[in-house]
Parts: C-alpha cells; sequence; structure tokens
C-alpha cells in the first residue's frame, strides 16, 4: 500500500489479439504523477502493430494461405522487367520531370552518373502514394510490400502502418532474394534480376569475358610452355 500523499502505481491497459504473423497494438496508460489532492493525470503509449518481416518463402504463403495482397512499390523500369502478377503497382518515388533550376542540375549528375551505370530514373517521393493504395485497398487489407532490395518497402509499410493498416508485410532484402519460380512472374527477366541494368551488367559481362581468355592463357602456357614462350618472345626463334 502506498502511503499518504505519494501517488499510487496504477495501469490501465488495453491488448488486442495477437496472430502467427503481427503483433498487434497495444494501448497503456500510466499516470505521470499524483499529489496528495486531485486525481492522477493519465498519459497514454501506443505501440502500433509490428511489421512483419519475410523470407520469399513465408512471404508466398502469407499470399496463397492468408489472402495476402502484394503491392510492387518499385519504379516503373524496374516493374516492367520482372513483376509478381496479379499485384498492384503503386511506386514509392516517381520519375522526377520537374524543370526548375535546381533540379535540372541534379537530374544532369544523376544521368551522368547513377543514371548511366545503374539504369535508375531521377526520382522523387510520390505524393499520391498512400491515397492511391487506399483506393484500392482499404485499411483491414491484408498487405505484402515488395520491393528490389528491401529499403523501398519498409519506408512504404511505415507510412501504410501511419495510415491506419495493420495487416503489413515485408520481403527481407527485397525480390533479389527471390528464387526463380516462388512467385508467377511477368517480363523480360527473372524477378531478382529486375534491379540489374545500365552499364553494370555491361561490366559484368566485360568481367566474364576477360575472366574467360584469362584462364585459357593458362592453360596454353601450361601445357603448351615451349609455344607459349615463342608467342610472347621470351626466347628468340
Amino acid at each position: 500500500m502506498a502511503a499518504r500523499g505519494i501517488g499510487t502505481c496504477c495501469w490501465s491497459t488495453t491488448l488486442s489479439s495477437t496472430s502467427h504473423f503481427r503483433t498487434s497494438s497495444l494501448v497503456v496508460k500510466a499516470p505521470t504523477r499524483r499529489l496528495s489532492r486531485g486525481k492522477p493525470l493519465w498519459r497514454s503509449y501506443v505501440i502500433r502493430a509490428e511489421v512483419k518481416y519475410v523470407s520469399a518463402e513465408e512471404a508466398k504463403k502469407l499470399v496463397d494461405c492468408e489472402g495476402y495482397s502484394v503491392v510492387d512499390v518499385r519504379d516503373t523500369y524496374q516493374f516492367n522487367r520482372a513483376h509478381i502478377k496479379s499485384c498492384y503497382h503503386v511506386p514509392l518515388f516517381i520519375e522526377n520531370k520537374d524543370n526548375d533550376f535546381g533540379t535540372i542540375v541534379k537530374r544532369t549528375l544523376h544521368n551522368n552518373f547513377s543514371g548511366l551505370f545503374y539504369g535508375l530514373p531521377f526520382t522523387k517521393p510520390n505524393p499520391e502514394f498512400v491515397q492511391t493504395i487506399k483506393t484500392q485497398l482499404p485499411p483491414e487489407s491484408k498487405v505484402l510490400i515488395v520491393c528490389q532490395e528491401g529499403l523501398r518497402s519498409a519506408a512504404a509499410a511505415d507510412k501504410l502502418e501511419q495510415a491506419g493498416y495493420e495487416n503489413i508485410a515485408c520481403i527481407t532484402s527485397g525480390l533479389q532474394s527471390v528464387k526463380p519460380g516462388t512467385f508467377d512472374s511477368a517480363g523480360s527477366t527473372e524477378l531478382q534480376d529486375a534491379g540489374k541494368a545500365g552499364l553494370v551488367t555491361i561490366q559484368g559481362d566485360i568481367s566474364r569475358v576477360l575472366g574467360a581468355i584469362l584462364v585459357c592463357a593458362l592453360l596454353f602456357i601450361t601445357f603448351f610452355p615451349d609455344l607459349a614462350e615463342k608467342l610472347l618472345g621470351l626466347i628468340p626463334v
């Protein structure tokens, strides 16, 4: 029993049900302090529903068995290369075509470096992202958010959580971790390769060719040392 004049430690807790795939919201009310006279001042602490991060195989079960809808938040370029069939495409970032001086300078720098090497467009946040999803999926929907590396899906999940969505899941490391055949997909490549573009892909091809040449040269020198020496001019013919 608390001494007179000192506030009692009273707690009011509301806990909603939990499931295997998510942690529901927890609301805790606690008094900040209590004077010798008067009622305690209550302050509420709200813990939001936890976003579930799952593997590609677990994500497949969420879609097939739990009724989760897939929302792809990648840009149009990556989406067109490969995407999960029957998904909703709502980009978290859209191509920035603004023509103010600052944007033009930044876009030019981007296109000459990141855009050239990685094949990525110059983008800006999609101001209609949450509203567009709400027109297609109400807040009580179960949503699996996907992107290429996992970063944009985490940011998108945070926005939807703030908008009232509670059943949210993301694939850890994104679609680049999805093995071929896990999901029914459409596009010109596999889901895991949809993020590869620009000079990076050409650089990879060049590296493979040079590697093959070096291996052939090593084998030639190993099995035909005399001929190799003559060709390399190490000894006079």
